[in-house]
């Protein structure tokens, strides 16, 4: 499987690649955040 390969020491380094990993990260925080968000307001305005 390729989740259990060790990584190659030769393959150079991506920043291509570095950058999506970044990008994906935000993304995901931002959602969590806003979900996160969500139900706070919900909960404050709920009566």
């Amino acid at each position: 499987m390729y989740f259990f390969r060790k990584k190659d020491p030769n393959r150079p380094t991506s920043f291509n690649l570095k950058a999506m990993h970044i990008i994906n990260a935000i993304a995901i925080s931002v959602f969590l955040l806003s979900i996160i968000g969500k139900m706070v307001y919900w909960f404050m305005t709920r009566k």
